[in-house]
């Protein structure tokens, strides 16, 4: 320890006033879980989305827009307020709600539908027990234990992928609408419930696109909503991605949000090199952080990231056995591993839309064929 940090913590007065701005964060961020919970709560019911454009209203008027039970609606309209989410009038004999134009933008599902991100607090208090005890025993929590793990990350990929698609994400790759048009075959590892590939093939029907993902109920959810959308270019199977038994074979592979997942985020990573052809391209979404904590103490979405690896990402990682690379691997790790894998190329780009994400676009190298042995 430095002499200077070691006069600051021996120092009694000092000590006691960074214990009482200490407390006053606990209680803060006491308060701000709670909030958490109940906006995700004001998402799953429809009531941000009741609210939008509403003007002032009561919790008997709310809830009958929305369909609800008055006293659930008014005990969450006392959190949006205390919370500073809604703005209240108390001027009346009875308290008016209402929320403003610019919360709705960014909380109500037509807006930027930020509020199912805070949905992740129940998938991963759901399973506090499980990880308390591999802390405990070690091992992990597989997949099957979380059940709304794909409903959440079906509804968050909606916004940073499929909303992006068109606009921002395809144009980071040259020509590559071009190439859809034309026909391309295209893998997409981690589907989930395969709303961005089926999106692509709808929109580009000369392409064939296959997802995969270990979870059955999300590739039943995927060739469901192919079936609806009369889908014929496109498949989901559930299946181990390192199993994949074709070599040169894809002009493009996906990764949205799901390498860091992997039981072995190697192998996969060499799976995508082998399978492509020649110059193939792949691009890869992942968290935009440092692959270091010390240089993430400032990074306004970290602490999210590592609870989010503990309560999911690195753990089901763990529970195959795995490397448990988790979600906060880092540029700089990806970049390492990306370039042992062989590929050439590598640019990392941010988009817009997708204040979280890095997005990786890099190539197999040209003229290289695979021998798989």
């Amino acid at each position: 320890m430095c002499h200077a940090c070691n006069t600051i913590t021996s120092d009694p007065a000092n000590t006691d006033e960074m214990a009482g701005q200490f407390a006053e964060k606990m209680v803060d961020t006491l308060n701000q879980a709670g909030l958490g919970i109940m906006i995700s709560v004001g998402h799953r019911t429809g009531l941000f989305d009741a609210m939008q454009g509403m003007g002032w209203t009561d919790s008997h008027q709310l809830a009958q827009k929305a369909n609800l039970q008055e006293r659930y609606v008014r005990e969450w309209l006392g959190a949006m307020a205390t919370g500073h989410v809604v703005q209240v009038d108390g001027s009346g004999d009875s308290d008016r709600y209402h929320l403003p134009d610019a919360h709705a933008m960014i909380l109500a599902r037509s807006g930027e539908g930020m509020a199912s991100v805070f949905q992740w607090i129940e998938v991963m208090t759901k399973v506090e027990g499980k990880v308390v005890d591999a802390f405990k025993h070690g091992g992990g929590v597989p997949y099957e234990a979380y059940d709304r793990f794909h409903e959440v990350m079906a509804e968050e990929s909606s916004v940073s992928v499929v909303g992006g698609l068109m606009e921002h994400i395809l144009p980071l790759v040259d020509d590559l609408k071009e190439k859809l048009e034309a026909g391309i075959k295209v893998l997409d590892i981690g589907c989930g419930s395969g709303l961005a590939m089926c999106t692509l093939a709808k929109t580009f029907p000369n392409s064939e696109f296959m997802g995969l993902d270990l979870c059955q109920p999300a590739i039943d959810a995927a060739r469901q909503t192919a079936q609806n959308m009369r889908l014929t270019n496109i498949r989901f199977d559930a299946r181990d991605v390192t199993t994949l038994d074709l070599e040169d074979h894809f002009d493009l592979v996906t990764a949205f949000d799901v390498i860091h997942d992997q039981r072995d985020p190697a192998g996969v990573l060499a799976m995508v090199r082998r399978v492509l052809v020649a110059d193939g391209t792949f691009l890869m979404q992942d968290l935009r952080c440092n692959s270091r904590p010390s240089q993430n103490v400032d990074h306004p979405l970290c602490p999210f990231f590592y609870t989010i690896s503990t309560m999911h990402c690195m753990t089901v990682s763990l529970a195959q056995g795995g490397a448990g690379l988790g979600a906060a691997w880092g540029e700089q790790l990806a970049l390492e591993m990306l370039n042992e894998a062989g590929f050439q190329g590598i640019t990392v780009n941010t988009l817009p839309h997708d204040i979280q994400n890095n997005w990786y676009v890099m190539h197999k190298p040209a003229g290289v064929l695979e021998m798989v042995g």
